[in-house]
């Protein structure tokens, strides 16, 4: 899209949505019918990612703004879309 397209200067390539990690979680289990009611604490996050555990524990919103503004269709517009096809190859 970007090669055929007028956009210039920076543009965040992700996807339109973004969900918290519980909605995340609450998807996957939705997509693969398996309950995700146990989160994964924090502290066991920090023990296995050290500095990096901040991102998945407080994330980071960004939005394709500049994508969208011009038009640009996702494929998979939405978590539960994109995961059925990740997981389960619709």
């Amino acid at each position: 899209h970007l090669l055929t397209s007028t956009v210039s200067g920076p543009v965040n390539c992700c996807a339109p949505e973004a969900p918290t990690n519980a909605e995340l979680a609450g998807a996957i289990g939705s997509v693969l019918r398996r309950p995700s009611w146990l989160p994964l604490p924090g502290f066991a996050l920090r023990i296995l990612l050290g500095e990096m555990a901040s991102l998945v524990l407080q994330g980071q919103r960004v939005r394709p703004q500049v994508l969208l503004d011009d038009g640009f269709e996702f494929r998979f517009p939405s978590v539960e879309s994109a995961l059925a096809d990740l997981l389960v190859g619709s």
